[in-house]
């Protein structure tokens, strides 16, 4: 058991897959796993246990932003012997020919947060994706006929911007979308020798204004999440 995880050791799998919203790791485990347990309640975050098949998955939420996924992340790896990670979230896009729904696979991300720098003296850090993990995501994404653009994403510090048009020159320079995780991921995964993958839906385009109706966040969500257990 860790500060902010509730678990006896041996209930967390290897590979966690994590949303930032907990209740949408409760959906990913009660729509997609079978004997699953809950092994986390520990300040709402939920987390579970179950199989995919043959496979032994865990399904945890994150949290918001670089700071909270971090603590989940490190107790994870360091206390409980996780190899994988994998984000399945949601972003928004950056590139005007992305429709609600459209799945990324984040090869690299970029971002603005200082934590990076700190930890590299002032230094830029280049997080990037497992690529074992980016190229099985990328073959059962086309055996399945589920359509995916891969490429950099962008993880902003700030859900809240004051400069409205902060993101069009990432955009320029062809990043594909934002949320809010992805580099902090893979930064921890670098750092502890684990493999790290971020699988995101996109829920609304920054750039056409396009939003995402209930039921295309329903099948996106669905759709993000099987690819990564898949390749669990």
């Amino acid at each position: 058991m860790s500060i902010h995880i509730g678990a006896e050791p041996g209930q967390i799998a290897p590979t966690v897959l994590m949303p930032g919203d907990p209740l949408r790791a409760k959906f990913f485990a009660e729509s997609l796993l079978t004997d699953v347990i809950c092994f986390n309640q520990v300040r709402g975050m939920l987390g579970f246990t179950g199989m995919y098949g043959t496979k032994r998955i865990s399904v945890m939420g994150s949290g918001m932003g670089i700071p909270t996924l971090s603590i989940y992340v490190n107790e994870l790896i360091r206390e409980y012997g996780v190899t994988t990670v994998m984000r399945v979230g949601t972003c928004g896009a950056l590139q005007p020919d992305l429709r609600v729904g459209d799945i990324i696979l984040a090869m690299s991300s970029s971002t603005d947060s200082n934590v990076n720098r700190l930890r590299f003296g002032g230094r830029d850090y280049a997080p990037t994706a497992d690529f074992g993990l980016l190229l099985k995501a990328y073959e059962v994404a086309q055996a399945r006929g589920i359509a995916v653009r891969v490429g950099q994403i962008f993880a902003a510090d700030s859900f809240y911007n004051d400069d409205a048009d902060y993101w069009k020159v990432f955009a320029e320079y062809g990043v594909l979308a934002v949320e809010m995780e992805s580099a902090g991921l893979y930064t921890l995964a670098a750092k502890h020798g684990a493999r790290a993958l971020s699988v995101l839906t996109v829920s609304d385009n920054v750039v056409t204004g396009e939003e995402a109706s209930a039921a295309e966040r329903e099948r996106g969500y669905s759709r993000m999440a099987e690819i990564a257990m898949e390749i669990a």
